[in-house]
């Protein structure tokens, strides 16, 4: 054991070392040294499309060889590592890599558009790029707009034209973290958040964000080394992320599955006894629909924590005799800002999480009185570092000490929040819990021809919780269907950002500054479907 400039060495074995590599400091990578000693045997990922399961010990082994051989590709600490395509062991692993480097994983959704794809990868300028087989056209066909990437990967180890991913793991030198320590504090993940005036910001997560979320739903959920995690959402959204590195950090097993399937669901909770998952509607009245109708047992799903409709939600306690946990949060705050059960309080998104400090402010930044509505701010280790390259959105952010959420909510006479939407500036629609500005998408409608003006909102939906819906008012002497408009859409952002619904009208309702009159527009427009 050696203590020369604050770097601690135990070897545990003749196999494997743990190091520490700051008095104070502790990662993901630290962590996956930590679970290798006490869980090593154990299985912490299942692939079931592959039926391939690797121990913590496997995991640790496998990630130092990728961690050396991205080094010796020339990876170093602060370089982004692109990654577009499914769940897998791969995207897991480069997980584990990147936090022995110190280098930042760049989760891109393999939902969006290629120009949309370009411009989060272009955004943070990755020196290496893993993809999926299924989008390597993409990627392929827009090199040229990636001056950044010098290196091209298969995510996949044995699919795809780009550089097999086993190349990276052909090295025999052992994985020496000390080389260039990283802290607690240091970046580990940036995921975009939905466009705000139509820009994606890339929201940088340390690996103390990670850590500290993990650690709140361990304690909501009780997760221990005998869980069973279904892991249903993509590694690129920070539900899924933390849902799946809080069953590691528990020693749990999460059973991977790269797309969602209501079948293949339903029968791992029967006989795997998956017991807790992450949920956007309509996941889990998928799950409860399959059940009732192949009359499999799925008593094992103990727990769900996500966003879906009150109905969903008691029928899923009712035919479990689980419990469904709501909560508030974003990218922003590592997932989470308020937990609970959602029987305590139904509708609303439980309390304050134990290493936070949430406030509601006016308009003027000041604490408004319990039962009004406030912008919600917090403080705390699970904030975010920051906004990618924005310095001037970072201090407006962060003014006060604060982070200002653009959310509103408010709190009751016993501590619960309730929330009551975003700010007009940064309102916001969750399709099937995407994130999506209505800014952008006005953007992309106003690009056709025939449109003069849109507004567009959110209206609920049943199945997916909330729908996109336009209100347009076209040219003079222009005509234009709603299928025509809504295609168009669709071929320019994001299929998932495209309305559902689109209404013409005459004339928009228009405010004496010159601009939509967006309150009186959902008044008259927002109930209706057509």
């Amino acid at each position: 054991m050696s203590g020369d400039d604050n770097k601690i060495i135990v070897n545990y074995t003749s196999n494997f070392k743990v190091t520490k590599l700051g008095l104070y400091d502790f990662t993901f990578y630290d962590l996956i040294n930590r679970n290798a000693q006490i869980f090593r045997d154990l299985p912490a990922w299942y692939e079931v499309d592959e039926d391939h399961t690797l121990s913590f010990g496997e995991y640790k082994a496998t990630v130092d060889r990728l961690a050396q051989g991205l080094r010796k590709a020339g990876i170093k600490k602060g370089d982004r590592l692109g990654v577009l395509g499914k769940n897998s062991s791969e995207f897991f692993l480069l997980y584990g890599a990147a936090a022995g480097l110190g280098a930042i994983v760049l989760p891109v959704n393999w939902r969006l558009s290629s120009e949309e794809v370009c411009f989060n990868l272009n955004d943070c300028a990755p020196s290496a790029l893993f993809v999926d087989a299924e989008y390597q056209e993409l990627i392929a066909a827009n090199k040229t707009r990636l001056p950044s990437v010098t290196d091209y990967y298969n995510l996949k180890t044995d699919a795809g034209d780009f550089r097999p991913f086993s190349v990276l793991l052909g090295h025999s030198e052992t994985f020496d973290p000390t080389i260039d320590p990283v802290a607690t504090s240091d970046g580990y993940v940036i995921i975009h958040t939905a466009a705000v005036a139509g820009r994606p910001r890339g929201a940088l997560l340390s690996h103390g964000n990670i850590l500290c979320s993990d650690m709140h739903l361990i304690y909501l959920f009780g997760t221990t080394q005998h869980d069973v995690h279904l892991n249903l959402l993509p590694l690129f959204h920070i539900a899924g992320l933390v849902m799946v590195t809080s069953s590691f950090h528990a020693g749990a097993l999460s059973l991977n599955m790269s797309k969602f399937d209501a079948a293949r669901a339903v029968e791992l909770i029967e006989s795997r006894g998956a017991g807790i998952m992450f949920d956007f509607s309509p996941i889990l009245a998928a799950i409860l629909d399959e059940a009732e109708k192949t009359g499999q047992k799925i008593g094992a799903l103990r727990g769900v924590l996500g966003l879906d409709t009150p109905e969903t939600i008691e029928r899923y306690q009712e035919m479990t005799g689980g419990m469904f946990y709501c909560m508030y949060g974003q990218t922003e705050t590592s997932c989470l800002a308020t937990l609970g059960r959602y029987s305590d309080r139904p509708g609303a998104a439980g309390k304050v999480i134990q290493l936070a400090e949430v406030c509601l402010v006016d308009e003027y930044d000041r604490p408004v009185e319990e039962g009004q509505v406030g912008e919600i701010v917090m403080k705390g280790p699970m904030v975010f570092k920051g906004y990618w390259n924005l310095p001037d959105e970072n201090a407006h952010t962060f003014r006060d000490g604060w982070h200002h959420t653009g959310d509103l909510g408010r709190f009751d006479e016993q501590g619960f929040l309730w929330y009551a939407g975003r700010r007009a500036e940064k309102e916001l629609i969750k399709p099937g819990g995407e994130n999506v500005y209505p800014a952008e998408v006005e953007k992309v409608i106003l690009a056709h021809p025939a449109v003069e003006k849109t507004v567009v909102f959110g209206i609920p939906d049943p199945k997916w919780k909330e729908a996109i819906k336009a209100v347009c008012q076209l040219k003079k002497g222009d005509n234009l269907e709603a299928a025509e408009l809504i295609a168009f859409v669709g071929q320019r952002i994001a299929r998932f950002k495209k309305p559902s619904f689109v209404e013409f009208t005459a004339e928009l309702p228009m405010l004496k500054d010159g601009t939509p009159d967006r309150a009186r527009i959902k008044e008259l427009f927002g109930g209706s479907q057509k």
